[in-house]
This record gives C-alpha cells, sequence and structure tokens, in this order.
C-alpha cells in the first residue's frame, strides 16, 4: 500500500504502541508516545532502501521546540484507518499569523480548493508551536492543463511580490506529477517533477500530455 505524497494518514491508536516498539529512541519523546491518541495524522512518505513492501512508509514532522525533526516509521497497512488530502488553505487560515491573513484572503480568491502542506498545515492539524516568523507558507494546486497552469502561475507571481512570507508550492497535474510553481515561471524545456516514485527531468510540452 503507498499513498500521494503529502497525503495524511490516521492511524488506530491500539496499534500505535506497536510500532513504537520497532523505534526505541521514539519512545522517549512524549509528544510522538501520544500522537495517535490525541488524533493527529501522519503523512505519507517515499520508501527507502530499509522499508519492505509489508509496511507501510509515513513520516512525523515535529515543531521547531523538538527540534524540527522530520521522524519517519513504518506501519502494517492493518494499522491504518483512513487517509486524507492536507487540509484546504480556506479552512488552515485562522491558524495563521495576522499579517499572512490577506495574502491567504487573495490565493483562496484565486482557487477555493488550494491546500496546505508544512508549518501552517501542521499547526492547524495538531495545535502545536509550528509556525515561526521565518516560515514559508507551502501549497499544492491541482490544475487540470496547461492553459490553467499558466494562468496560475502568472497570478501568483502577482501575490508573491506582495506577500509577507515566501510562497512556496506545487503545481499538480492530473497524471501526479507536481513542479515547484516558480520552476513553472521559467521558459526551460524541462522541469523537475516530482511524484510517488521519484523525482525526474519531464518536458514541459508533456506535463499535462
Amino acid at each position: 500500500m503507498r499513498f500521494e505524497r503529502h497525503r495524511l494518514v490516521y492511524l488506530d491508536p491500539a496499534r500505535w504502541g506497536e510500532t513504537l516498539a520497532a523505534y526505541p529512541a521514539l519512545q522517549a519523546i512524549p509528544v510522538v508516545v501520544d500522537w495517535v491518541a490525541k488524533g493527529h495524522p501522519l503523512i505519507a512518505r517515499r520508501p527507502v532502501c530499509d522499508d519492505t513492501e509489508e509496511l507501510v512508509p509515513l513520516g512525523l514532522p515535529l515543531p521547531p521546540s523538538l527540534g524540527k525533526q522530520r521522524l519517519a516509521v513504518a506501519v502494517p497497512p492493518g494499522a491504518i484507518l483512513s487517509d486524507a488530502p492536507p487540509p484546504l488553505l480556506a479552512d488552515a487560515a485562522r491558524d495563521a499569523p495576522v499579517a499572512w491573513q490577506a495574502t491567504i484572503a487573495a490565493l483562496v480568491a484565486l482557487d477555493p480548493e488550494t491546500r496546505c502542506f508544512g508549518s501552517l498545515a501542521w499547526a492547524h492539524l495538531t495545535g502545536l508551536p509550528y509556525l515561526s516568523e521565518t516560515s514559508d507558507l507551502d501549497l499544492v494546486w491541482q490544475v487540470s492543463t496547461a492553459d490553467d497552469a499558466a494562468r496560475r502561475v502568472a497570478a501568483l507571481v502577482r501575490i508573491d511580490a506582495e506577500a509577507p512570507m515566501r510562497l512556496d508550492g506545487e503545481i499538480v497535474t492530473p497524471t501526479g506529477l507536481a513542479v515547484q510553481w516558480r520552476e513553472y515561471t521559467a521558459d526551460a524545456p524541462e522541469m523537475l517533477a516530482k511524484a510517488a516514485d521519484g523525482n525526474r527531468m519531464v518536458a514541459r510540452a508533456e506535463m499535462f500530455a
């Protein structure tokens, strides 16, 4: 079982202990021990060489106060209760700094289906202090055509020019290829695209083929 990038995965609290038993170092971090019982999700990650096909690779990013570590675990499929996309930016807005609100409003007006990941998403999902003065706003846009992508990027350039934070994010095609929106503004014939199975260079003309 594998999930798309940025997919949130909710686990059975009764099974979390058996997962932690395989990671003794994590048992010393109280917030990790209580993570699943509090209803917090983990996030899909790419498998690494130590992962096996029988287990699902997941990540758990800790807030800056706990070292901003990105913890990696793997769980049996039977421990998974449900999965969900990253939160809508419109929903996470209430947990964003006041200084961000005008930019967020412009982004939601551009596309109400804009979703967020990164610091704002985790602050919204957990109530923990992930945001700092240097946090970026990480976003995901599902885009169906090359023309839509061009229009979206042009609007983002205008919004980014007045934003108090750095806008990071990915244009995602119907086939699951994701390209950083800033890279999409360049005229290069090829772009670095991310997918669930790895990164690769893709011709601009083939992004929406």
